[in-house]
């Protein structure tokens, strides 16, 4: 009987060893685990939600800084006529005067419109004011025909550095042998800045 004692005491040890399996160990070492844990759970919350606050921050700063560098070159940041009045105010008196001189003239004063015309346009304006003035000094002397001109509006729709947009609205009165009649016109002007003085480029009828 102490044998068959003795044989079942030694069959019964690697069941009481049981709770020192691996397996076993992680169930006794579960409350320490980091899903279980009393302590490290919180933590690494926090450093994931701090991490996750300061990227947000700095992305965030970041695209704040490329939208406010898009923002200073946009077109719309480069047009001049949006924050420079004196610039502004230069181009619409340069132009405005000039429209006023090349398109008024007497029959006996066309000498005086083409010269102004030659210091005042440039580029494709002079070239056709040049081929269609002949014409107008035919009919002005043929007709006795004044005409004069005035600019009732002015306004730059774009202004950079060296070049200008403007929209132009005239009031034109035609004098033929001591009968005048009145008509409008509105026109697209571009300008060039050339020896300190803006000259007009091109000309366009709207």
């Amino acid at each position: 009987m102490n044998s068959e004692a003795a044989q079942a005491e030694a069959e019964e040890v690697p069941e009481a060893e049981a709770g020192f399996t691996p397996e076993a160990g992680r169930e006794v070492e579960a409350g320490f685990t980091p899903e279980a844990g009393p302590e490290r759970p919180p933590l690494l919350r926090r450093r994931v939600a701090t991490v996750a606050l300061l990227l947000a921050l700095v992305l965030g700063g970041a695209a704040f800084l490329l939208a406010a560098a898009e923002l200073h070159d946009t077109p719309a940041s480069r047009n001049r006529a949006l924050t420079d009045t004196a610039a502004t105010t230069e181009v619409i008196e340069d132009v405005s005067g000039a429209l006023t001189q090349v398109f008024s003239y007497t029959p006996s004063g066309t000498d005086t419109t083409r010269q102004a015309a030659r210091s005042l346009l440039a580029g494709k304006a002079a070239r056709q004011y040049g081929e269609l003035f002949g014409q107008v000094e035919k009919r002005a002397a043929e007709q006795k025909l004044t005409l004069t001109t005035h600019v009732v509006r002015a306004g730059v729709t774009r202004l950079t550095g060296r070049s200008a947009h403007l929209l132009v609205f005239l009031d034109q009165v035609a004098e033929r042998r001591g009968k005048p009649a009145t008509a409008a016109a509105q026109l697209s002007v571009t300008a060039e800045l050339r020896g300190g003085r803006w000259l007009i480029v091109d000309i366009a009828s709207r």
